[in-house]
């Protein structure tokens, strides 16, 4: 079995509704002649052919021996524009990928996409496609540059820990990209989206949102960004915080332990220093398929090299678990 749970679609009328109403996010043409979404002078995700074919996915499915794909709605999600278009925006994606369940009922499951600056729109979107077959929710690591625990969003992260939901944190680009100067060289990519998910990661974590938030199942994308190779900092500033200002119950490495990963690192020993810190359990398949970086060859080399237990739980039997499957 092969399970890919970090995979991701768009459709056509996503984007012309993010055409028509996008805000800061627009459309530019690149060199090599495709359209490239930016926010500002930041580029932020290239749409692909295969974010908008069902039966391109299937192709590439069976020829990487992909069983089952968890779809999500990938970056800049629906975090933009007014209020009706983020509603709208979020139905759109939510339907198109109940409607491709329904037509491979053993090849997809899906991520809802929420319209979050609407908590009270955002939990009715997630009652009203978990009933259509959602199986977990996709957040971006930001929300229009709002930090993830902010109390606003406490009504929907009570809604997903309820229902004790796998939530995949992907990054976009992260507050201050211009001023950072992001744009230049795609560094929104390589560097930004890495910053984007351990920020929002290690605030949650240092936060309490964890003990807050017991039930739900937190997967930090493309292996966890820095997260692992900052424990050491992380337990040093544990152990120099006063108590007055401490909120996290636990030791950073409990909660680095208590979520999840996916397997994107496209370098074996990121993989498996991963692995070292929080263990093959906590680790899933994933291949950032039909982005230009997705990595399918690369998640089966890395994997296939691991002990066939970390390797049999990477692959299938850790999202088994997850999403209940």
């Amino acid at each position: 079995m092969l399970i890919d749970i970090h995979t991701h679609a768009y459709t056509h009328n996503w984007l012309k509704i993010l055409k028509e109403q996008g805000g800061d996010y627009h459309l530019k043409l690149r060199p090599d002649g495709q359209q490239e979404i930016f926010r500002g002078s930041t580029p932020v995700a290239i749409p692909q052919a295969g974010h908008f074919d069902y039966k391109l996915r299937m192709k590439m499915m069976d020829a990487a021996g992909i069983d089952m794909s968890i779809v999500s709605l990938t970056c800049p999600n629906v975090y933009w524009g007014n209020e009706k278009a983020s509603c709208l925006a979020a139905e759109e994606s939510n339907d198109s990928m109940a409607e491709a369940q329904a037509i491979y009922p053993d090849r997809i499951r899906w991520f809802t996409s929420l319209p979050w600056q609407y908590p009270e729109k955002a939990t009715k979107e997630l009652e009203r496609s978990c009933s259509n077959g959602a199986v977990g929710v996709m957040v971006l690591a930001n929300i229009d540059g709002c930090s993830l625990n902010d109390d606003l969003f406490t009504p929907i992260w009570e809604a997903i820990d309820e229902r004790a939901l796998p939530v995949l944190l992907h990054p976009t680009d992260p507050p201050g990209a211009k001023v950072m100067d992001m744009g230049a060289f795609d560094l929104s990519w390589s560097v930004g989206f890495m910053f984007d998910t351990t920020l929002s990661i290690t605030r949650m974590i240092f936060h309490g949102f964890f003990d807050k938030y017991p039930n739900l199942k937190m997967i930090a994308s493309h292996g966890g960004a820095a997260l692992p190779y900052l424990i050491g900092r992380f337990e040093k500033g544990d152990e120099v915080e006063i108590p007055e200002r401490r909120l996290m119950q636990k030791k950073p490495r409990d909660y680095l332990q208590h979520i999840y990963y996916d397997c994107i690192t496209y370098d074996p020993r990121a993989l498996n220093y991963l692995i070292s810190i929080v263990g093959s359990k906590q680790v899933m398949f994933g291949t950032d398929w039909p982005h230009q970086v997705y990595d399918i060859e690369g998640a089966l080399t890395n994997t296939a090299a691991l002990t066939t237990n970390d390797c049999e739980a990477i692959r299938y039997l850790n999202a088994e678990k997850v999403f209940g499957l």
